[in-house]
Parts: C-alpha cells; structure tokens; sequence
C-alpha cells in the first residue's frame, strides 16, 4: 500500500498519546507533566501527586470524545468508569491541567519535516475549551513576541521528529510566556479553510501538492503586514438537545462555525457573533458569575454595559459583589429561590436579552444548580447566552466601540 505524505508509524506517534509525549520528551519540548496509567489506582496515585486538575485523554479520538478535566478523586474514579475502560490493554494518558492558561494553534504545512509554511492563531477563551469550540483570531492579537517565538521553534522541532509531509495542526498553551504543548494532530484541521481565506494562501493546496510530491514554494506571508483580521466563531445547537447543560469544555460541543473579517478584532468578533445568531441586546442582560477570579475580571464590562444605557440584572452573589465596588446593578433571584423578582419568570416571559452565566469550573456535571437552570431557560427561550468571561469581555468592549453596526466588507475587499 502507497501512503501519500506522512507515513503511518509517523501519525501513530501522534495519534498514542503515551508515544507523543514520550516524543517531545526526547527532543526537549516541553508539556504538561503526565502519566500512561492502566488502573484507578495509578491514576489516583498521578493526580494527587501533580495536584488536582488533570486531564484524562485518550488516545485515538476526534472531537475531544472522552476527554475530562477532573478535580478530584471521586471525580476521577466517577470518570473512569463511565468513559473510560481503563487497563493494561487501554491505558489512559493523564496529565495536570493548567487553569488560566492561553490557548494558541498553528496550522501548518512540512515537507520531510521542514517547515512550507505556518499560522499561528489564539483562543478567545482560555486553555480548557475545545478548539473546535473556540473562539479563534487570527493573526493572534495578544501574544508576546518571545511566545510566538517559542511556538515557532516548537513547530520545527515537532515537523521533524515526526518527519511532516503535508498538513498538521498543533495546539500549545501559554502562561507567564511559558509555552507547552497539547498535542498534535497530522492531518489537515477544521481551521485550514479559515487559515487560507485569511491570510489568502491555499493551504490545502499547498498541503496536497506537497504529499503528491510536486515542487512547492512558501508563500510569502507577512503577518504584520496584515490590515484586518479574521475571527471564527462556533454555532451550536443545544435547542435541539432536550436537557444538554450549554456550557464549554474539552470535549467538542458545536455543530458548525462561521467565520468573518473586519478592520480590527472588534468589528470582526462582532461580525462573527452576529453571523452566529447573536443578537446585541437593547435593554437588560443577567449577569450571574461563579468564581471570584471571573467577577474581578468582569468589572470594568459590567460599568461597559451600564454605560451603554442596559440594565444590569445580577444573581446575588454577584450583585453584592458589584455593590461593594460602586456598580450599580438590580437584583434579579436565582432559579430555585422563592423570592422575588425571579430570574426564570424574566427569561420565560422575554424580559432578558442576554445571559452572562459563568460557572465554577468544578461544578458538579450531574447536578441540577442553578446556573443549569439559568443556562437551560436562556437557551429553551433562544435568549443570547454566552458563558465564558474572556469572550464575554471581548463582545462587550466590541458594542461599546462599535455599535451595533460594525463595518461589514466582502472578503475580497480586505487586503485589496
């Protein structure tokens, strides 16, 4: 059998988790430290050593399916046993997983492990969202010129190890400009077609001409030269889904994206979200936000919003928390407490247009809280909803600068 590109062995080290990590090991790459185990009881013995969380990842799955982020024992053991048949003959690759941590992806083309050519884009949201749920821009907006540098050299290393000839997509994360690497798919990513309309070079092309074996030249792409940028931005559709809890995690949830360009990151998030189905609201937004890191970084959106003439509606915990700081929001109840006003009476009866509902991140999955109730109504009542504070931050500056109406062009206009 001819293989066209790279070669089997080649994508097997990418694709077995324990085989990847034991690779960028031996070239001096740097991840998140890990562990192949084969039982509950090494796993134990691996997550209280590293501390809580860790990421439970399997090797040989698309999407995400099956991966967890665990924050302790009994969470793991929970885990373990549903999704996972952990044994000797289907170990399970655990790793600590980094909290507060910047995402970046690159995609690129190699030829016999030499680089052709690369982009390298970031997540809106931080490091614990899937990329295929992700808010991705492109060229990355905020990363510091020693990061990219590091990803560059990073991308080298791993083309070669695995000896790349055509497509692959790496994902990294980056905190303190200290860079480590997620893993590596060999193989042409979702993010291709959105990599080549933005930066008007056919990847693919490129990608399939090289594993055909022709001659290939890079392209020329310099990316601080560019003059707009692109954003691509995830649809979901948890209406459809009778119970599906609407919150983001390692494991893929949406069912198509779009993406758009604009001047700057804010015309282009805005064109995107509202591309996507979102609807700028006119009068009142429920803020209900669970962990005191995300209600720190929420303050200065929260005086956006008010000045912007919205009425903003808080859970308690987080219109005490507001109060405190000299914010003016109402007081709207959570939905399992009797008092009045209620949050579901107001979604029910369309007095919300938009939800900001964040939660702690270890929150009980099988739980019926009241942020699941929130986020539930929100989507039964198709009132905009978005549940991470980065992207929440992002939309909310993009209002107050843009409007409701940023500047749309066709994709030909941008760079002509």
């Amino acid at each position: 059998m001819t293989i066209y590109g790279t070669q089997a062995d080649d994508i097997d080290r990418a694709e077995d988790r324990n085989k990847f990590s034991a690779a960028l090991d031996h070239i001096g790459v740097d991840q998140p430290e890990w562990c192949e185990v084969v039982d509950v009881a090494d796993a134990k013995a691996f997550c209280n050593r590293v501390t809580y969380p860790c990421l439970i990842r399997p090797s040989y799955v698309l999407s995400g399916a099956a991966m967890k982020v665990v924050f302790s024992d009994a969470d793991l053991v929970k885990f373990l046993q549903v999704a996972c048949d952990v044994s000797p003959d289907y170990p399970v690759v655990i790793s600590k997983f980094i909290e507060g941590a910047k995402e970046i992806e690159v995609d690129a083309v190699a030829k016999d492990g030499q680089i052709v050519n690369y982009a390298i884009a970031e997540h809106v949201e931080n490091a614990g969202v899937h990329s295929g749920d992700a808010t991705l821009i492109l060229p990355a907006q905020k990363l510091y010129v020693e990061t990219v540098r590091r990803v560059k050299r990073i991308t080298r290393q791993i083309a070669k190890a695995l000896s790349i000839s055509g497509p692959f997509n790496l994902q990294l994360l980056s905190k303190d400009n200290d860079v480590k690497v997620i893993e590596a798919n060999v193989r042409s990513s979702r993010t291709f077609p959105f990599v080549s309309k933005t930066l008007k070079v056919n990847f693919i092309e490129l990608a399939t001409r090289v594993m055909a074996g022709d001659k290939v030249t890079p392209a020329n792409i310099s990316l601080l030269d560019l003059e707009y940028v692109g954003i691509k931005a995830p649809m979901f559709s948890f209406t459809r889904l009778l119970g599906a809890d609407p919150v983001l995690g390692v494991e893929m949830a949406s069912t198509g994206e779009v993406a758009t360009f604009g001047e700057d990151k804010y015309d282009a998030i805005l064109t995107s979200m509202l591309s996507a189905g979102f609807k700028v609201p006119k009068q009142n937004v429920y803020v209900c936000i669970g962990p005191l890191t995300a209600k720190l970084e929420f303050v200065d959106s929260a005086r956006a919003l008010i000045g912007m003439g919205l009425t903003v509606w808080c859970s308690p915990g987080t219109h005490r928390f507001f109060a405190e700081r000299g914010i003016k929001t109402q007081l709207l109840n959570k939905p399992n407490s009797e008092a009045k006003p209620n949050s579901i009476d107001f979604l029910s009866q369309g007095m919300i247009d938009l939800v900001i509902n964040v939660r702690d991140s270890q929150a009980d999955d099988g739980s019926i809280t009241d942020g699941y109730l929130i986020r539930r109504k929100a989507v039964d009542f198709s009132v905009c909803l978005l549940t991470d504070v980065k992207l929440a931050m992002l939309v909310i500056t993009a209002m107050a600068r843009k409007g409701t109406k940023p500047a749309i062009k066709s994709w030909e206009q941008f760079g002509n």
